[in-house]
């Protein structure tokens, strides 16, 4: 999106496929701002382990202590890639610590830096025991960096690095070896231990390095929970779940597409399934993978695998779609409660049309969650998100992809509870004591919402209406 190069950030996942060394790599890019969580999350129901990439003068950021959260719940073996070592920044070791104490996970580097301050002249292969010094790059990472390999210790390596650097790097291994932590594939796979990797993306320095180890020590496509039990990825019978839904990824499209991850059985275009969310049989037309711009249209995949589907408005995120000789449900997607809101609506009426169109799209992407205020008129929505961001985005695409000028208003508010009555009547603005503390809202299906701005109005209300039940996200859903 432009608007991704304005900020220079991503707000959207994005997914790509390649081959590597006889693999088929599946990429799915997502948003590093913490307001995109949301989006995040659902993108990390789709993977088998993640990569976490530190800027190495930066270090953990907030953003990253939220992304990792999120890992972690998910228990996911998670790779970190040091990233920008041809620039000044900490100290290798700090960056190691800062892991270990600020995340909780405990890491070891496979690689090490062989020089210092960002004049670093390659890696040490800790695994191998060997040195590779990397060439100058004159193609700023459009070709990869010729590299001399050394046996650790040789006289070549040393005259190469010089004595003070080859001292440095020798006292930093002889510490890591005896500080360090072991090794143990076994904790990698339960998200226990990170296996590092320093290098440079800009300048390919240390990428292949990162690659061959991550085809080595990732684990195959992962089983599901659904509703009939686990779902193994060899299970004959295909099945799929939606994770992400966007429209209008290519201007010259226009099109919607819908994404799914592949967890058993074999892919086929034009193949019939079951979609659990309708009940009906439907045919997978238009099946497509990604390489950054460029779409292609594939006949076949397997479990892991990453296809964009078009969706005629059928689709919803955290649906199953599966065989219809075997029929069941993948386990729901959590769901992020919203903290802030915004009343909004066009600011010309003659292009509502176009505006209601823009607003359920977005809604059915997950980008925003959408309310009705009890009583007022239907000209305008409260929009909710999980951060401030989001609304940015909600205005930029709403006026370049559905020409449409919005007028936005900022609501005071930052709690949100779907509301129930024990004894299972019905609430409304006028059964709920102290409703015009807050904001009395219905989300999409009718469920009665309540936002306030702070936890001591929700306290009195509370209080004051003992036949009251309150949850952070639909009573249907789980909260993340």
């Amino acid at each position: 999106m432009e608007i991704e190069k304005q900020r220079g950030i991503s707000v959207t996942s994005s997914v790509l496929q390649f081959e590597y060394a006889g693999y088929r790599i599946n990429i799915l890019d997502t948003p590093g701002h913490q307001d995109f969580s949301e989006d995040t999350y659902r993108t990390l129901m789709a993977v088998d382990s993640a990569v976490m990439v530190i800027d190495v003068a930066k270090g953990v950021e907030d953003q990253t202590k939220k992304l990792f959260k999120v890992c972690k719940q998910r228990g996911i073996p998670i790779f970190t890639f040091i990233n920008k070592l041809d620039h000044y920044g900490k100290m290798p070791i700090d960056i190691l610590d800062e892991i270990e104490n600020v995340l909780g996970i405990r890491a070891y580097p496979m690689n090490w830096p062989i020089g210092t301050d960002g004049q670093y002249l390659g890696v040490f292969d800790r695994r191998n025991n060997k040195a590779a010094l990397f060439a100058a790059d004159t193609t700023h990472g459009q070709e990869a960096r010729s590299a001399d390999i050394y046996e650790a210790a040789s006289p070549e390596l040393v005259k190469r690095v010089g004595n003070t650097t080859w001292k440095a790097l020798k006292e930093d291994l002889e510490l890591l070896d005896e500080a360090g932590e072991e090794f143990d594939l076994e904790k990698v796979a339960a998200g226990e231990l990170t296996p590092i990797y320093f290098g440079s993306a800009m300048t390919n320095f240390g990428v292949q390095d990162f690659l061959d180890g991550y085809i080595e020590l990732a684990p195959p496509p992962a089983p599901r929970d659904s509703s009939i039990g686990i779902i193994e990825p060899n299970d004959e019978k295909f099945s799929a779940f939606i994770f992400k839904i966007q429209a209008n990824m290519n201007p010259a499209h226009r099109d919607r597409l819908a994404f799914i991850r592949i967890c058993s059985g074999k892919f086929e275009r034009n193949m019939n399934v079951w979609h659990e969310k309708s009940g009906k049989i439907i045919k997978l037309a238009q099946p497509q993978q990604f390489l950054a711009q460029d779409r292609q249209i594939i006949d076949i995949a397997y479990p892991g695998d990453i296809v964009g589907l078009f969706d005629p408005g059928i689709f919803g995120i955290g649906d199953t779609i599966c065989d219809e000789d075997k029929k069941f449900k993948f386990a729901d997607f959590p769901v992020f409660p919203p903290e802030k809101f915004a009343r909004v609506q066009a600011k010309d009426t003659m292009k509502r049309k176009q505006f209601v169109k823009g607003i359920e799209q977005l809604t059915q992407e997950g980008a925003i969650q959408l309310f009705q205020q009890a009583g007022a008129g239907t000209e305008s929505y409260i929009v909710g998100t999980v951060g401030t961001l989001q609304f940015e985005v909600l205005e930029y695409r709403l006026k370049n992809e559905y020409h449409v000028d919005i007028v936005m208003n900022m609501q005071p508010y930052e709690l949100a509870r779907w509301m129930a009555a024990k004894d299972g009547s019905e609430i409304t603005p006028a059964s709920l004591k102290g409703a015009d503390r807050g904001m009395f809202v219905y989300d999409l299906n009718g469920a009665p919402v309540l936002l306030v701005s702070n936890e001591w109005a929700l306290g009195w209300i509370t209080d004051n209406n003992p036949n009251l039940l309150l949850n952070h996200v639909p009573f249907d859903k789980r909260e993340v």
